[in-house]
């Protein structure tokens, strides 16, 4: 039976500050560090292991996975990146307060932007700080401007598709660190959660989430592994 773990990464600087993030590299603060560390010695006291990794290219899940692994003993295991896990991409509300947001465009608007399934933020200024279009981690890679959750869905579902799925079916047990809209992608696939009710999913900061999955990967439960 095949076992999948996914972890959100730990509390990031962004998070704190309560700003948007999306593809933007930033730090785990001390208590995000606490958080993956905690990750990984409950994965190990609830007798979990695992034969390949996944994460983003972003350093938060990648320290994230990293400080899980060492709390673990299993630093060794082989570990994937992917562009394609990493968060979706606020384009113009990159960097910017969510509360200072809100009062100058509304919360209306905001909400929109930020809880509505297929409306993206707005585009980036032509001389944003925030582009990413030199950073060479993402060379030959076209970086999205903006994205709805459908757009970041778009892009997860075939990497799952072609890398995850052939690991899980042949008998691998998979542990995946990425992000808050990275893993709604994966959790709205797996347990078929309407679109309308998805964007409402929250997904806290350095909590394994384990799925037990039949041989076809549907899943048969699925629970945060703290509360069992």
């Amino acid at each position: 039976m095949p076992t999948l773990v996914l972890i959100r990464h730990g509390q990031s600087a962004w998070n704190l500050e309560n700003r948007f993030t999306g593809w933007w590299d930033v730090e785990l603060t001390d208590k995000g560090i606490a958080e993956a560390q905690a990750a990984g010695e409950l994965l190990a006291t609830k007798g979990h292991d695992f034969d390949i990794c996944f994460t983003s290219f972003q350093t938060r899940a990648i320290k994230t996975l990293n400080l899980a692994l060492e709390a673990m003993g299993r630093l060794w295991l082989p570990v994937e990146k992917d562009w394609r896990l990493n968060e979706r991409h606020y384009g113009g509300l990159t960097g910017l307060d969510k509360a200072e947001t809100a009062a100058l465009h509304g919360d209306a608007q905001v909400k929109i932007w930020r809880r509505s399934f297929d409306v993206p933020p707005p585009l980036p200024a032509a001389d944003s700080v925030w582009d990413l279009s030199a950073d060479r981690r993402y060379a030959g890679i076209a970086i999205p401007q903006t994205e709805s959750l459908k757009d970041t869905i778009d892009r997860v579902l075939p990497y799952w598709e072609t890398r995850i799925v052939p690991e899980l079916k042949a008998g691998k047990r998979v542990l995946i660190s990425a992000h808050g809209n990275s893993l709604r992608a994966l959790v709205k696939h797996l347990s078929n959660i309407p679109d309308d009710e998805i964007t409402g999913l929250e997904i806290p900061t350095g909590q394994p989430i384990v799925y037990e999955l039949n041989d076809d990967l549907t899943p048969l439960d699925r629970y945060y592994l703290s509360e069992r």
